[in-house]
């Protein structure tokens, strides 16, 4: 039986599993205690009962995922607005710095897949379908590179790149929050971490907490909708660069604008905890529908080759974020918030990386550096980067 479920009963189905995870998660104190989104675990819960059902021929479900996107755009047009170039001048050279790691990180991910593809004696193109292609690039660059592979000799490219990148969503969300909980605890962040001058900025910035009404939240909300209407405007005019750019990047870049215009001219104000409050909730419903969208039996059509390289994957990122994106960082808290967002979107979404940090700052405390950071980085830069180093490697060893 097929079951076509529109764009409202698509969102209230997402609403539904989101309150799935968060009910599972207050019951089960592992879940809490390592951090795990609760969009992942009613996503994750969703997406294997959608699995059983199709496998066993009960039934096939359709659904509209329109409204996915409209999240996701949202949930980082809020993120704009906490770019605040007065609260975070002190911390330029991190985002360079971060930047590199991301790149090497890449080269990693891309030489650990070919160098097991010809351990396997696979295609070294398929390799690379399990390297930074769906990791750090996700099922977006999997689903423009992979046609490519496949035209030059790598039968399958675009089924192990699509389970790859699937793969990596979950994974990504999975050892992200534990990592960043371990190298707080076991190096006494908390003690250490004080208040830098950019958390002490932020927290004057917010003063007392106030306390929320219509009028104000309607006021957020009206900016929020305002900076997605510009976005159009900048993504439109970023596309005729030639380059391909994330739809939200111009909505992030409009809020950055209207932030920063309100920091140094002062003629209107920013109504920063209405919009926080709009962001985590649209980054709740985003993740739990792409959580439900996954496709769980594309990895039952993995070999166990395949399966290596992938598990192969996820260690590198491990160790990667805890003994090197930590180290270079600045073995701080910030350091170790990022790198449990670098688990995220290293493995294959900016959106999961900043889940994945929500939730460790939700429990640990606030971290300005690293949730202005890492979306910059993973959300623009790296996909610049990363399609280079695909393209050298995919002419190195495709024929």
């Amino acid at each position: 039986m097929i079951l076509n479920l529109n764009v409202i009963q698509t969102l209230a189905l997402a609403v539904l599993v989101l309150l799935l995870g968060q009910g599972i998660k207050k019951k089960v104190n592992f879940l809490e205690k390592f951090c795990i989104p609760a969009p992942v675990i009613g996503g994750l819960i969703f997406a294997i009962f959608i699995l059983v059902f199709k496998q066993t021929g009960v039934l096939s479900l359709e659904m509209d995922m329109t409204l996915k996107s409209l999240f996701m755009t949202a949930f980082f047009t809020t993120v704009g607005f906490t770019a605040s170039f007065k609260l975070l001048k002190k911390g330029g050279i991190q985002v360079v710095i971060f930047l590199i790691l991301a790149i090497v990180l890449v080269i990693l991910q891309d030489v650990v897949g070919v160098g097991l593809a010809k351990v396997f004696s696979l295609n070294p193109l398929i390799g690379l379908s399990t390297g930074s292609v769906p990791m750090t690039g996700g099922h977006g660059t999997s689903g423009a590179f992979a046609p490519i592979f496949e035209q030059n000799g790598a039968i399958g490219a675009t089924t192990v790149a699509m389970a790859s990148a699937t793969f990596g969503l979950i994974m990504g969300s999975m050892i992200g929050g534990p990592l960043g909980k371990r190298l707080i605890e076991k190096n006494n962040l908390l003690e250490k971490k004080g208040s830098s001058a950019l958390a002490e900025a932020a927290i004057a910035e917010v003063g007392l907490k106030r306390e929320l009404d219509s009028k104000s939240f309607m006021a957020g909300a009206c900016q929020v909708i305002i900076a997605m209407g510009l976005g159009t405007i900048l993504s439109a005019l970023l596309q005729k660069t030639g380059w391909t750019f994330p739809p939200y990047i111009g909505a992030m870049f409009a809020a950055a604008i209207i932030r920063n215009v309100s920091d140094f001219t002062g003629i209107y104000k920013v109504f920063g905890e209405e919009i926080d409050i709009i962001g985590n909730t649209s980054l709740s419903i985003f993740l739990a529908m792409a959580l439900m969208g996954l496709k769980l039996w594309q990895l039952a059509d993995l070999a166990g080759p395949l399966i290596v390289m992938l598990v192969a994957q996820a260690v590198l990122m491990g160790l990667f974020a805890y003994f090197i994106t930590f180290n270079v960082m600045g073995r701080d808290y910030e350091a170790a918030v990022m790198s449990c967002g670098h688990c995220g979107f290293g493995m294959g979404a900016t959106p999961n990386a900043m889940a994945n940090m929500n939730a460790l700052s939700s429990k640990f405390g606030v971290a300005p550096r690293a949730f202005f950071i890492l979306p910059l980085i993973g959300s623009l830069f790296i996909d610049f980067f990363n399609a280079g180093i695909i393209t050298f490697f995919m002419n190195l060893f495709g024929k």
